[in-house]
């Protein structure tokens, strides 16, 4: 499916022909009234709009970074700078952290291995991460490479676009996980002002250790509400 981007309000698409209509009255200058027809779905529509939501896979592209989306249905990828495939930047040893731009050390870079591999323990959830400065990177080699499912996290931290923080999500996770947690993440780890001032290293190990935190509360109506 195609890539969703959280910059503006997300909204649901009403895919269904039966709808209520509710009259809304505003005034004019002349102090004449008019009706405004105004179409809103049945609760019951709604409520298998966000059932049909839930069963697909979404892909979050944040900060416009859309040719990173990774398509877990096997569908065809966002339209925007597609066609980026370098599997000779990809690592010869299997690693969850693929740093082709150079933001981290190799004791960061071990330690968020270290990290990820204790959130799939404890979890059952794939986090991966993958720094790079676009177009230099390894791009739809690393959906093989990792073995992309529905339940692995797709990490990219890239500040081309001025949001360091981009994440595609499988549909597993998109169950467990509040959308409105990626996009508050972004916000606050990722934004120009924050990974300028403390670095990318530090935007990329805030954004794990925030998403290790997530993904072990227990899945109910208040989870994820804060990043930590």
């Amino acid at each position: 499916m195609a890539a969703v981007q959280l910059h503006s309000p997300f909204r649901f698409r009403n895919t269904s022909q039966n709808s209520t209509h509710v009259v809304a009255t505003r005034a004019s200058s002349s102090s004449a009234s008019s009706n405004l027809p105004i179409s809103t779905p049945k609760s019951s529509d709604f409520g298998r709009l966000i059932s049909k939501l839930k069963s697909e896979s979404l892909n979050f592209a944040l900060s416009g970074t859309l040719a990173l989306a990774v398509s877990f249905s096997g569908a065809g990828f966002a339209e925007a700078k597609v066609g980026v495939n370098k599997p000779e930047l990809l690592p010869k040893n299997f690693t969850t952290v693929i740093d082709v731009a150079g933001f981290l050390s190799d004791g960061q870079e071990k330690r968020l291995a270290k990290e990820i591999d204790s959130i799939e323990k404890d979890t059952g959830f794939k986090l991966r991460v993958l720094a790079q400065n676009y177009p230099d990177t390894p791009g739809l080699a690393i959906k093989d490479f990792w073995k992309v499912d529905d339940r692995t996290i797709v990490f990219v931290a890239d500040p081309t676009f001025g949001n360091i923080l981009n994440f595609n999500v499988g549909e597993s996770v998109d169950l467990d996980i509040p959308r409105s947690f990626w996009s508050r993440l972004a916000g606050k780890y990722g934004n120009m002002f924050y990974w300028k001032e403390n670095g990318e290293d530090a935007s990329v190990e805030a954004a794990v250790m925030a998403i290790s935190n997530c993904l072990r509360e227990p899945v109910g109506a208040n989870n994820c509400a804060e990043v930590k």
